[in-house]
């Protein structure tokens, strides 16, 4: 009795084997690759190769990160769903490559955040502030609209660059209060903080990365944020939400996708393994040191939420103006 229950136990287990790519049973017995699509040093970088060697720790296997930069994160994240379904290359997206750029590049995207994506999991939420040269005598968002209606077309906002949530925080602003402010859009924060702190434009809708030493510092002031809770990086800082603009809600997000058809088997495994990482202290301690709110989802979540911000985006791109050349 004992040998037929035995039997029948391998015979059960070889029918699941079976059930299973071949591709997911053997995976990984190679390198892995990771693109991610900002250059060294940023938050997103730095978050990508936190992954990569927890991914490699769990696996026992080497995980490359390579830095794929351009158009808005389409370079990148373009690179990662025309790969392979193998599961051997996965990437880093963020809010504008699965929610924005859609909208704001059209028919220039010849790829779908939806359609050419298998969703893993959505890692971490990037706060963007509201923070001003010293010279700008607000100290909150409604005094700054105050100003800015006393000075119309005085006002330089900078932003990452045309159509990122930075920019279009600043022009739902303009469309909620009627304020006039001249847009002026960089090749990313790092080029645009400079000309802030030497008082070439004004303010600054910006992720929380990119200027928490200046703030600390006190060289730039805070003056809110654009998401409807307090970020954990700066927890005194007011949402524009508690300063009088209720539905004021802008964030941006980062997650890690595969191509389209890669195996369940394979997309659950590393949705195991990150959200185990996610749940941990020093991971988190780690991410609110460097202005991100870690965030968790399983594959099936995050697939529904990339769908839902396409969806939230393309009014908001249309309604701004916004346009890439």
């Amino acid at each position: 009795m004992g040998r037929l229950r035995t039997l029948v136990a391998v015979m059960a287990l070889g029918v699941l084997s079976s059930a299973m790519p071949l591709a997911a049973q053997e995976f990984p017995n190679r390198t892995i690759r990771l693109i991610t699509l900002t250059t060294p040093g940023g938050a997103l970088d730095v978050l990508a190769r936190m992954i990569a060697d927890d991914i490699s720790k769990q696996l026992g296997q080497q995980v490359i990160v390579e830095n794929r930069v351009g158009a808005g994160g389409n370079v990148g994240a373009e690179a990662t769903v025309r790969s392979d379904p193998d599961g051997y290359t996965i990437g880093m997206v963020t809010v504008s490559t699965h929610g924005i750029n859609k909208a704001l590049y059209g028919e220039r995207m010849k790829w779908d955040p939806v359609k050419d994506s298998a969703p893993i999991i959505l890692a971490a939420e990037l706060k963007n502030v509201v923070v001003v040269h010293p010279s700008v005598p607000a100290k909150t968002v409604p005094e700054l609209v105050a100003y800015a209606q006393a000075n119309p077309d005085k006002i330089s906002f900078g932003s990452a660059g045309t159509g990122t949530t930075q920019h279009l925080s600043g022009e739902i602003l303009k469309m909620k209060t009627g304020i006039k402010m001249q847009h002026v859009p960089y090749r990313g924060a790092a080029a645009a903080v400079p000309d802030l702190l030497a008082g070439r434009i004004q303010l600054m809708f910006v992720s929380i990365p990119d200027v928490i030493a200046h703030i600390q510092a006190g060289t730039l002031r805070p003056i809110g944020v654009t998401s409807k809770e307090r970020s954990r990086a700066l927890p005194d800082v007011l949402p524009m939400a508690e300063q009088g603009y209720a539905d004021f809600d802008v964030r941006g997000w980062f997650g890690v996708v595969a191509p389209a058809g890669t195996p369940k088997a394979i997309v659950d495994r590393y949705n195991g393994i990150l959200r185990a990482m996610l749940a941990r202290e020093d991971t988190r301690q780690r991410m609110t040191q460097i202005g991100l709110d870690p965030l968790s989802s399983t594959p099936e979540e995050f697939a529904t939420f990339i769908a839902s911000e396409v969806a939230r985006w393309a009014p908001v791109v249309k309604a701004s103006g916004a346009t890439v050349e």
